[in-house]
């Protein structure tokens, strides 16, 4: 049995829509609408989809920056929702941490980075001055800073090198769990695979695991494990990573594919073809009946705008689509 960290089950995420004076409800945003995942010990999970898909969302309220409207989040096989107080403080937060998009934004400029980087051991920890600052240096240098820049600001140093701040800071607590939330889409492209790599080497190193927040298919195929497509706020397409890639059966997935400039010589007999959407995803406020893409889907039949279509497994795939009802019946894009 995999040897689960944290398991999401049925997740959602409505928020309420008012309108006048009174601030009546006229409808609800669903920006997560009944997700399920799990994440590995020491493994990496990608959630992937265009801007509005629901992957924010779902990452914030794994932080508990987000009290979801229903569903569960077992920490270890432990209830979040159940803890009390102290064991937030104690038995998870700590342990789950997070890496923003913009190293920039999510420091404080007027703090040396030895405050920066020490600053969740003051707030979570008893340990003396000495050993926080011991513990700095120690983290200056895996992440592959000198010692000697503890004293600058963050102004003072370059953007891949802020993220590299950002995740010495996230490191400090020894966290299990690690949400990064667009770790390198800010950064030049030549600094990308170097944040990719040490990503990788920490990983390996401690045993860490990963929720990341991706667009980029070139990110996510070299740091995942496992993938999660989301469109319009629920997984059409759930799997191991290089299975996803190389042979994609959602739509979906296979439109986000060919519209990315990831190719490898494995890819070269796959005769991938260009496949562009038509239109824009819908508004979540007001999703469409049946399944969610059939606005946007070629492969649309008609029973996809009047049913929502149900998870079918196949193989180490878990794929939302009604092509894949009858198991003897599949796309011809997908054989």
């Amino acid at each position: 049995m995999a040897d689960i960290l944290l398991e999401g089950r049925e997740l959602t995420k409505y928020y309420p829509v008012t309108k006048g004076l009174l601030q009546r409800v006229i409808g609800y945003v669903r920006a997560v609408d009944g997700i399920s995942f799990t994440i590995e010990h020491g493994k990496t999970l990608s959630l992937v989809g265009e801007s509005g898909a629901g992957k924010t969302t779902a990452a914030k309220a794994v932080l508990l920056l987000e009290r979801l409207t229903s569903g569960t989040i077992l920490f270890e096989g432990k209830d979040v929702y159940k803890f009390s107080k102290s064991q937030l403080k104690t038995q998870y937060r700590p342990r789950v941490q997070s890496v923003q998009q913009n190293p920039w934004s999510s420091m404080n400029p007027r703090m040396r980075v030895r405050d920066i980087i020490a600053e969740p051991l003051v707030v979570n920890t008893k340990k003396t001055k000495e050993e926080i600052r011991s513990r700095v240096l120690e983290l200056l240098d895996q992440v592959g800073l000198s010692p000697d820049q503890a004293d600058y600001y963050p102004h003072e140093f370059s953007g891949g090198q802020r993220q590299r701040i950002a995740v010495a800071r996230a490191l400090a607590l020894n966290p299990s769990l690690v949400v990064l939330d667009e770790p390198v889409s800010a950064l030049d492209v030549s600094i990308r695979a170097q944040i990719m790599n040490l990503l990788k080497d920490l990983q390996e190193q401690y045993n860490l695991s990963y929720l990341v927040i991706a667009h980029n298919l070139a990110t996510v195929r070299f740091m995942s494990h496992s993938v999660a497509i989301m469109y319009l706020g629920q997984i059409v397409e759930y799997g191991e990573a290089e299975a996803l890639f190389l042979k994609p059966l959602h739509p979906y997935t296979r439109a986000l594919i060919s519209a990315s400039i990831l190719t490898l010589p494995e890819d070269e007999d796959q005769n991938v073809q260009k496949i562009i959407l038509s239109g824009e995803m819908p508004s979540p406020l007001n999703p469409p009946p049946g399944c969610r893409f059939h606005t946007r889907c070629s492969e649309a039949i008609d029973i996809c705008s009047k049913v929502p279509p149900e998870v079918r497994t196949i193989g180490t795939q878990q794929v939302k689509c009604h092509l894949y009802d009858d198991p003897g019946v599949q796309s011809a894009s997908s054989k």
